[in-house]
């Protein structure tokens, strides 16, 4: 008697961050709609954070489940912490599972993460590292590992990076630790050790789409062969093939839509200037400051999420001073916000995911980068997609002053370029859709992935 067809079951790793969670969630998501077990194994402090219809969970320990990195306090104890617990209990998930009836075919893992690598090798199951942030950014990360330039990097101001295969990034366009390592070395050591092993890896993936970066992807793929499979926005605002697929089923933080949404609906199509910096950027009190004022010149609507813990920082009198005209929130779900047509401009400090976001919803952007990969993500909203504008620094203060960002709203809102801004936004937004949906590259590339584990079972 010929045994029944074992499923295949994937089991997917993030760190434990929202900006890492969300992609790796909505990719289980496309996986058990192709028939793919999927179950995300993530740390005992963000756990109950994650719900979604048809996807597992399971916890894992970094070593400080009462806190995770709050508690751990310093970079280096987490990451190390991590590791050793981690691998340890991912482990004992899939000895659980050995004997069932849904064995672990593959660990898909955070490329943060890379010692998920070493546990899958272990076990004898297959390992896939997949990258959070654009095939750009981990394509600058793999010239450095492979030794095409070391650190730090010495660029005069007009002179720019010239690696093969990306176009020419300047100062403001690569991240801050890689011209100043000593700046940030945990972080910098993290992102390199996404490399440590991965010649081992079975699959690569990234977060991007062949329309958006494919000619890059394909530059690099000697030293990193990845496979392109985003974006990972969740369905209703794509494809749409995902039932019931309106948010990512994972919230570290509780939303205010309600709110929001009622307030959206009072305002006129393309009237409102949403303005967002994420979950962990902390602008200096000057900056909102700036920002506050840039807003009272336009003197159009706005909403803006402030976290609580940074409302100290307004101007006083300024939530008074502009009530009817703006609406501050400790948080919202930014899907629907972008999503909703009162929406004019996003202004962003460009992560990877919100960037996708605005782009999938073909919303344009005013690009205020912060850090990291947020200044190669600026460069291509403003210089090499087109799909918004990026203000320039003040010299001396190194922030965007108000005369800066008054004159960048008034011209994706309404100025000579909004136009053309709005029209690239909308011919992104198609092709976003066009990659996920049947027959689309990405979805092809996750159709070609899943027929290898079901051969494999």
């Amino acid at each position: 008697m010929v045994g029944k067809k074992i499923q295949p079951h994937v089991i997917l790793v993030p760190y434990p961050s929202q900006g890492h969670i969300n992609p790796l969630l909505q990719f289980a998501k496309r996986l058990a709609s192709k028939g793919v077990k999927s179950t995300i194994a993530t740390t005992k402090y963000t756990v109950n954070s994650i719900y979604s219809p048809n996807i597992s969970v399971e916890s894992i320990s970094d070593g400080f489940d009462e806190g995770g990195f709050t508690q751990a306090q310093n970079t280096d104890v987490f990451l190390k912490s991590f590791k050793e617990n981690g691998s340890r209990t991912l482990s004992q998930i899939i000895t659980k599972y050995e004997n069932s009836t849904h064995p672990i075919s593959c660990i898909v893992y955070d490329s943060f993460l890379s010692w998920a690598l070493d546990v899958a090798k272990k076990h004898g199951i297959y390992g896939a590292s997949y990258f959070t942030n654009s095939a750009t950014v981990c394509a600058v990360f793999a010239h450095i590992h492979h030794g095409t330039f070391s650190l730090p990097v010495k660029i005069e101001e007009n002179e720019p990076l010239l690696l093969p295969g990306l176009p020419c990034l300047y100062p403001i366009d690569v991240p801050g630790f890689i011209r100043e390592p000593e700046s940030y070395p945990a972080y910098l050591a993290m992102k390199m050790s996404q490399f440590s092993n991965l010649e081992n890896a079975d699959w690569i993936f990234d977060n991007s789409f062949q329309e958006l970066e494919g000619e890059i992807a394909r530059g690099i793929s000697k030293f990193w062969p990845a496979k392109l499979i985003g974006p990972m926005v969740p369905s209703l605002y794509l494809d749409g093939r995902i039932e019931n697929d309106k948010g990512y089923g994972a919230s570290l933080w509780k939303p205010l839509s309600e709110e929001c949404l009622n307030w959206l609906k009072t305002k006129q199509k393309q009237s409102v200037i949403y303005i967002s910096f994420g979950s962990m950027v902390s602008l200096t009190p000057k900056q909102m400051e700036e920002i506050a004022y840039a807003l009272i010149g336009i003197n159009m609507n706005f909403l803006w999420v402030v976290r609580d813990t940074e409302k100290c920082k307004l101007p006083k009198g300024f939530i008074e001073s502009t009530e009817g005209k703006g609406l501050i929130v400790s948080w919202c779900n930014q899907l629907e916000t972008l999503a909703n047509q009162a929406i004019g401009c996003f202004v962003t400090h460009c992560g990877w995911n919100s960037t996708l976001e605005g782009l999938s919803l073909g919303v344009p952007m005013v690009a205020m980068p912060q850090w990291s990969d947020q200044m190669t993500d600026a460069k291509f909203i403003d210089e090499i997609w087109e799909i918004g504008v990026r203000p320039k620094l003040d010299e001396l203060l190194g922030i965007v002053k108000r005369e800066e960002l008054l004159f960048c709203l008034k011209e994706v809102m309404k100025g000579e370029k909004s136009f053309e801004i709005r029209r690239n936004a909308t011919k992104l937004r198609n092709l976003a859709k066009k990659t996920v949906s049947e027959g689309g590259s990405s979805d092809k590339t996750i159709n070609e992935f899943v027929y290898s584990l079901n051969l494999a079972c």
